[in-house]
């Protein structure tokens, strides 16, 4: 009589730990660039955030004010803080400001980061200046240069030559 051979108890086991310590690599694989991701969404919104803030004070009817002043927006469905810096700069006309954005401290879940400190994902650097400003209250042309063709524009672009017909 023959007898088929299996495999042991101790082989069984061995593969088990073999898949146990494969898988759970690869959990922490999956986990890291989960995390990843959430990390780079959150700066994305963070500079868009400060870019926003930084085109807000540059279309502003008035100057915005020198000195620090903070702020709180909800954008992609979260609360996100920014504090922003503005200072004179030595040429006339230009003035430095600074943009930080954060995840608003009741955004974020206790004991995941340091609310009270200056943890901020992003920091912009912008300058603001009064060199096109509108002088003396008129209106802007906000037409670009040439304008629309006719309408007695003289920078418009002439109209295309039709082609000659060799009649």
């Amino acid at each position: 009589m023959h007898r088929t051979r299996g495999f042991t108890l101790i082989e069984v086991l061995v593969a088990l730990i073999i898949v146990a310590l494969a898988a759970a690599a690869s959990m922490e694989a999956v986990s890291g660039a989960a995390d990843s991701v959430t990390i780079l969404r959150d700066r994305s919104f963070a500079q868009w955030i400060a870019l926003n803030r930084i085109t807000e004070q540059r279309v502003a009817a008035t100057p915005p004010a020198d000195g620090d002043s903070d702020g709180v927006v909800d954008f992609g469905g979260r609360r996100w803080q920014w504090h922003q810096t503005i200072e004179r700069l030595a040429l006339a006309g230009l003035r430095r400001i600074d943009v930080s954005v954060r995840l608003a401290p009741d955004a974020v879940a206790a004991g995941t980061a340091d609310n009270a400190g200056k943890n901020y994902l992003v920091s912009v650097t912008s300058v603001l200046g009064t060199a096109v400003a509108v002088p003396r209250g008129d209106t802007p042309d906000w037409e670009p240069v040439g304008g629309p063709p006719g309408a007695g524009n003289p920078n418009a672009p002439l109209a295309p030559t039709p082609p000659a017909t060799g009649t």
